[in-house]
């Protein structure tokens, strides 16, 4: 499972960001850069602790978590939620975003294959699809 979900993604394409983050409440300025930013996503693991890191324009973000068990997440648009990745496949996992202090809840699924990551994500009837690809 490892072998394709560790690694390091470049944003490359994306479809319906704006729009979805506009559904999420994320605002306008955070929108306009988060646009025209192109995130690297490195993800790592250590013994049944994944690691996640997103770098963006918008900000740099870290997060740490265990398969199925909920953690405390800041989200690079600013949003405190509570997460749970759940495995779906071997290279599909599901990051299930509850949102707290008024937020709305989301999910993202991410697909992990040799080439690239792809990462389709939901807000209410807002759906939103991104794909990275692997850097060496």
């Amino acid at each position: 499972m490892t072998d394709l979900v560790c690694g390091k993604f470049q944003l490359t394409e994306s479809k319906n960001f704006e729009e979805f983050m506009q559904a999420l409440g994320v605002g306008y300025l955070t929108r306009k850069l988060g646009n025209k930013s192109f995130p690297v996503v490195t993800v790592s693991k250590d013994g049944d602790l994944f690691h996640f890191k997103n770098e963006s324009l918008v900000k740099t973000t870290e997060s740490s978590f265990k398969l199925n068990e909920q953690f405390d997440e800041l989200t690079a648009d600013g949003r405190q939620v509570k997460s749970t990745m759940t495995l779906l496949k071997p290279n599909t996992l599901k990051h299930d975003m509850i949102g707290t202090q008024g937020g709305k809840d989301s999910s993202c699924v991410r697909e992990f294959f040799k080439d690239k990551m792809t990462c389709v994500c939901q807000v209410d009837d807002v759906v939103t699809e991104r794909i990275y690809t692997r850097k060496e």
